[in-house]
Formats: structure tokens, C-alpha cells, sequence
């Protein structure tokens, strides 16, 4: 499997505080993204939601690992029973008077050879996040 990461760009018609607000900010958050329990932009902070398709659902175990305010965050991504972790990185940059996201989710080639952890799924799952999820919620 490719060690490359996964990575996406898009721009958003917002500003960067909106952006990353939306990015951070567990009431936020789950109107978008997923339905956190709690979430704090703060490194060491762990969290967990649950998440899949129609087939399976499966607990997802993250860690912040990094943040440089209005920039960058960054957690782990692994999946509880299973082994290998990953890490998501949210990137924010100006754009004229919007918000370009770069998005990477680094290290998917460490999880199980399962249909469910296939690159080309976290590629549609971050794609329809990315350009419609979180998209509508910031031009609404």
C-alpha cells in the first residue's frame, strides 16, 4: 500500500476565524463534522465518536497533537480493536477574502487491509466532508 498521505484543498467564501471556529468548536463541529462528546483545541486532549457506513459502525479514538491558533490543528485518527494510527491535519491560509483548507490524513497505509480502512474510502468520506459538509454549513 502507498505510504503517501491523503490530501485535499478547498476554498471556502470565509474568513479564517469562521473556518476555524467551525473547525474547533465541538457545538460546531457537530453540526458539520461528526458528534463529538467533547472537544477542546488543546494538545493531549482525547476524543471519540462513532462513525462508518451501513455495514459498520466503528469507535474512532483520536489525540490532539498539534495547534498553532487559527492555523494549523492536528490529531491522531486510529480505530479501537484495530491497530494502526494516523494523523489529520487541518491547515487554514488566507485566499483572497476566503479560507483555503489543506487537509492530510497521514498514515492509512498502517491499518488492517479491510474494504472499510481502503484509501479510496477516507478519499470519498474527506471529499464529501470537505465539499459539501462543511462547505454548506459555512456558506448557510
Amino acid at each position: 500500500m502507498s505510504t503517501q498521505p491523503f490530501v485535499i484543498e478547498r476554498i471556502y467564501a470565509a474568513p479564517i476565524q469562521k473556518v476555524w471556529e467551525v473547525i474547533t468548536v465541538r457545538e460546531k463541529m457537530k453540526e458539520w463534522y461528526f458528534d463529538l462528546a467533547e472537544f477542546k483545541p488543546e494538545v493531549g486532549f482525547e476524543f471519540e465518536f462513532i462513525g462508518g457506513d451501513e455495514n459498520k459502525q466503528y469507535l474512532h479514538l483520536c489525540r490532539v497533537t498539534k495547534i498553532d491558533e487559527g492555523k494549523t490543528i492536528a490529531y491522531t485518527w486510529r480505530y479501537d480493536g484495530y491497530e494502526g494510527e494516523s494523523e489529520v491535519t487541518w491547515e487554514l491560509f488566507p485566499e483572497g477574502e476566503g479560507t483555503k483548507l489543506v487537509l492530510t490524513h497521514s498514515g492509512l497505509e498502517t491499518f488492517p487491509p479491510l474494504d472499510a480502512f481502503k484509501k479510496e474510502n477516507f478519499a470519498a468520506g474527506w471529499t464529501h466532508i470537505t465539499g459539501i459538509s462543511l462547505k454548506e454549513y459555512l456558506e448557510k
